[in-house]
């Protein structure tokens, strides 16, 4: 798409905001200033019908809907937090997680014999009507030829067309925020909005979220805080998957928190501890954790569907999350700060004792206090200065991690409103920490840079100069690197010894 179509697009998206005065709506004067008010009732003077029915979330999800994947994604977002934007708009927004308009039977069973390259009956004895239709695509129940019941995903027609005509207007967007806003610059819009169409570009092959799904049903199970359908490979194809059938209750079901028996908090915390299990002990995790992809049953158990969007974090993000999160379990500001510095997460100019008094004034407030008592808007909004304050950037390898930590906490807080993030954390983060930060953990790691270092001299040692000819590799190790070996090694247990006895 050109850099004129998609300048069309965003002021179209605009247009359909404001006539069904979404983009403003009249909801929020009270609490406007005076110039935001005059500008947002100028605004109005070209809204239309719809404008007039119904409350804020309906509207907002109404002109969202009509806007195309990228614009649905953002309000599956919104719809997360009840605790920030409120109920009656979180659950407005809540339909576009799974309750969109489907499309036809016919074509979907068109699409998966033409992606499976064979007759549907020789995989399935029936295929039913959808029962959930999302921004991309929708799931129909299913019935293999021995049985089972599973769940085939198909991609809605034209949807890859829709989707790159959204991602043109999101750089264009990103573009303009960069140029325009100063302010927004230290966001890194485009960093940003490149993120979110890579994540776009791998849902668009359902191939990725079979070998996600199977991947990450491996790292759940080690836990059991969460599970994984199994995938049937022989019905997964580039715009069709197959997986077998989750069961319980979809959390979007208004009706799903009144299941007999169930133990909300327990519910609320596997899920917290199933994210951050996920992040810190294997660096990958379910990034798209709204409600529509959650299916609960009584006690407390969870299974997680849709893996289209898979969060990677290297060993040093792992390490720097987890010291952040035991730092604020402990209240060691100092540490915090430390651990910001040391990742470049803060400007290296910046007085580090400045900024643990930074974020001090944020954890203290909270500590202890009941999560329906703290205000998470007021929460974000401080933690957006304290950012400001300290030219902190976004960081691209770090988006989806933040999102996805925004988007627990806040599906955790509608199953239990008193849930503290903080105590649900404390297990997963405080076994990192043994087992990554202990003694023990350190001579593991120093081994391995030994060997590393063995490997990389043995190889400069028996290199040839850069003018020899070599008629045939050596087999045996040269004096020098059987030197630079046990030296290594001579090393390795100074170390190792210092570390075991203090």
């Amino acid at each position: 798409m050109g850099q004129m179509s998609a300048f069309w697009r965003l002021v179209g998206a605009g247009w359909v905001l404001i006539r069904a005065d979404a983009l403003i709506p009249r909801e929020l004067d009270p609490i406007l200033p005076p110039s935001a008010r005059l500008a947002a009732r100028a605004l109005r003077l070209f809204s239309g019908p719809r404008a007039r029915l119904g409350r804020p979330g309906q509207r907002l999800a109404g002109a969202l809907e009509g806007l195309g994947p990228a614009a649905i994604k953002m309000g599956q977002f919104l719809s997360t937090r009840a605790d920030i934007f409120g109920a009656s708009f979180a659950e407005d927004l809540s339909r576009l997680k799974d309750r969109l308009p489907p499309f036809p039977l016919a074509v979907a069973r068109a699409e998966i014999e033409r992606n499976l390259g064979r007759p549907i009956e020789t995989l399935f004895l029936a295929l039913k009507e959808p029962v959930a239709a999302a921004s991309l695509a929708q799931a129909h129940p299913a019935w293999l030829l021995d049985g089972r019941k599973v769940a085939v995903k198909v991609l809605r027609p034209g949807i890859e067309r829709r989707v790159a005509q959204d991602s043109a207007v999101l750089r264009l967007a990103a573009g303009l925020a960069e140029r325009l806003v100063p302010e927004a610059r230290r966001l890194k819009p485009r960093d940003f909005v490149e993120v979110v169409i890579r994540a776009l570009d791998l849902e668009m092959d359902l191939r990725f979220e079979a070998a996600g799904c199977a991947e990450l049903g491996e790292v759940m199970a080690r836990d059991a805080y969460m599970a994984a359908p199994s995938v049937l490979w022989d019905g997964v194809g580039k715009r069709v998957l197959t997986l077998a059938w989750a069961d319980g209750v979809p959390l979007s079901d208004p009706q799903s928190l009144e299941l007999p028996g169930l133990d909300r908090k327990a519910l609320a915390d596997n899920i917290t501890r199933g994210f951050l299990a996920q992040a810190l002990d294997h660096g990958l995790f379910h990034a798209d954790l709204h409600e529509g992809n959650l299916f609960i049953d009584a006690p407390a158990r969870v299974v997680a569907i849709d893996y289209g969007i898979i969060g990677r974090l290297g060993p040093g993000e792992r390490k720097y999350l987890a010291e952040i999160l035991f730092g604020f379990l402990n209240r060691d500001y100092a540490r915090i700060a430390r651990i910001h510095f040391d990742a470049g997460y803060v400007p290296a100019h910046h007085d580090v004792d400045a900024f643990a008094q930074a974020l001090r004034a944020v954890g203290e407030p909270i500590f202890g206090r009941d999560a329906r008592e703290v205000s998470m808007g007021r929460l974000l909004a401080q933690l957006f200065e304290i950012t400001a304050l300290f030219e902190m950037a976004l960081r691209p390898e770090l988006v989806l991690l933040q999102k996805t930590m925004v988007t627990v906490e806040g599906v955790a807080r509608r199953i239990d409103p008193a849930h503290d993030i903080w105590a649900a954390a404390d297990p997963v983060v405080r076994r990192w920490i043994t087992r990554e930060l202990s003694p023990a953990a350190k001579v593991r790691d120093f081994a391995d840079e030994a060997v590393k270092a063995i490997r990389a001299l043995a190889r400069l040692a028996e290199a040839p100069p850069a003018t020899a000819v070599v008629v045939a590799p050596p087999k045996t190790m040269t004096p020098l690197a059987w030197f630079a070996a046990g030296a290594a090694v001579g090393i390795l247990a100074f170390a190792a010894g210092a570390l075991a006895y203090g």
